[in-house]
């Protein structure tokens, strides 16, 4: 090894000379450190403080961030149309729901008076949602799940079994909340769930009690109570069975808000029946006369034609009627009381665990037309965005959305069937136009739905693209 000079300087940690780094800083006394020993030295540090700082977590919702019903309203507005009842319903009962969670701390402009009552304890308040597929209850959940910024995690009821049979436990739906939260339980315990198809547990004798075991209906409800009471649940990290030599994730479950949602079909039958027993009027609406009894009367509908109407006239009054209908069911589920249910088939103890319901109403033709625009995420929107992204302008002329509208009200598949009416509809021409630089425009028209037309697609100059022979433009 060559010997070191006096003259030359040598880094004290890595022995490199001053011609061998960019720069040589002094210690004490003859100490050298170059800047490569400086930039090691500094990752080394990093890598200790993050190992002893350990996985970063998320924040949880504080007191004064918990928004008032209002401003929940306000913001579902803007990715919901419609369901009003239901959004005021639900924004109070979150907001109530996170205001017990945190105490009088949540509410800023307290009053004197609010120390008297500083020991009454605030029990639990979930929610039941109960509208036909589509209207929106999935949606409302999730909306609200983001508003919050508070993990969210959606559970299929019809996958849950009784424990000890063949199915899934119902702590495993406490499997996507912890994942939605990191695995971080303080911050799951603050999470929603929201439980679909809760209807489709309902068990088979109503309101008489099973005689077999019914493990896939009653027995799920009785396991479900105190996940939605409030208890220290046991989690498995893979999700489902549980089994003895397994280790468990605990989840305090109390302060997790649970919604429950299903269509409930034949619910409103059941409400009729009850209703025209207190009343010999036969009709199938309900309003308050003021005595405190509801006397039934027939539903209004708005009968104003829909702008440029092009149906025929039998058409027309058939869809008018198949609104009405919906309209009148829509009104019925709004008088729901705790008997429909047991009726129905959910068993009392369960019910009383889920004191809010709200109800969704079926939607109609002109709410389904504002579904397609307004949102800030509308099926057309979106589709608008994909179009975009190679260089097309993608329009549709009104009579268009009315009879995507139509049609999604007859298949009776609420707003989710929207969407797949217009991607069937697009599929040629989403099938051409990536990789055409010559494609501007695609123009969407009633004929694209009423008579299975193409849409037509135009160049820069307004001319029309000519199809290949295979997609036949009368088809």
């Amino acid at each position: 090894m060559a010997k070191k000079t006096e003259l030359t300087l040598y880094c004290s940690f890595c022995g490199k000379s001053e011609v061998e780094v960019e720069r040589l800083i002094q210690g004490l006394e003859d100490a050298w450190i170059c800047d490569a020993c400086i930039l090691t030295g500094a990752e080394i540090l990093s890598e200790v403080e993050d190992e002893e700082a350990g996985p970063t977590k998320r924040t949880i919702l504080a007191p004064n961030k918990v928004p008032n019903p209002r401003e929940i309203v306000s913001y579902l507005d803007q990715y919901v149309i419609g369901q009003e009842r239901a959004k005021k319903v639900l924004s109070v009962a979150v907001y109530n729901h996170y205001k017990r969670v945190f105490g009088n701390h949540a509410n800023q402009n307290q009053r004197s008076d609010q120390t008297a009552h500083a020991d009454v304890e605030l029990t639990k308040s979930n929610v039941m949602l109960i509208g036909p597929t589509g209207s929106g209850k999935t949606l409302l959940a999730q909306t609200l799940a983001r508003l919050l910024d508070v993990p969210f995690t959606i559970g299929d009821a019809t996958s849950l079994t009784e424990a000890g049979y063949v199915g899934e436990d119902v702590e495993s739906i406490l499997v996507g909340l912890m994942q939605a939260a990191d695995w971080d339980a303080d911050r799951a315990a603050f999470g929603i769930v929201y439980i679909d198809e809760i209807d489709k547990i309902a068990r088979k004798t109503g309101d008489n009690p099973s005689i077999t075991r019914d493990v896939s209906g009653e027995g799920v409800q009785q396991a479900l109570l105190k996940i939605i009471e409030g208890t220290t649940a046991n989690v498995p990290p893979q999700g489902g069975r549980k089994h003895p030599q397994q280790e468990y994730v605990q989840l305090d479950t109390r302060n997790v808000l649970f919604i429950c949602g299903g269509a409930f079909s034949g619910l409103a039958d059941e409400v009729r029946k009850r209703v025209q027993k207190r009343t010999a009027l036969g009709f199938v609406a309900a309003e308050d006369d003021g005595s405190g009894l509801l006397l039934l009367t027939e539903a209004v509908v708005d009968e104003s034609p829909l702008p440029e109407e092009r149906l025929d006239r039998q058409r027309e009054q058939k869809m008018r009627r198949l609104e009405k209908e919906s309209r009148n069911d829509s009104l019925l589920l709004r008088q729901v009381m705790p008997d429909d249910l047991r009726s129905f088939g959910l068993i009392p103890e369960f019910i009383g665990r889920l004191p809010v319901v709200a109800s969704l109403d079926a939607l109609d033709r002109k709410t389904m037309m504002r579904i397609l625009t307004e949102p800030k995420n509308s099926v057309v929107r979106q589709f608008q965005r994909l179009f975009v992204m190679d260089g097309v302008t993608l329009e549709f002329d009104r009579e268009a959305l009315e009879a995507i509208a139509t049609d999604a009200f007859v298949r009776k598949t609420g707003a989710r069937g929207l969407r797949s009416i217009v991607e069937s509809a697009l599929l040629d021409v989403m099938y051409e136009i990536p990789g055409r630089d010559e494609i501007s425009r695609c123009l969407v028209t009633q004929d694209v739905f009423t008579q299975r037309k193409t849409p037509t697609l135009l160049d820069e100059e307004g001319r029309p693209f000519v199809f290949p022979r295979e997609y036949d433009q009368a088809a």
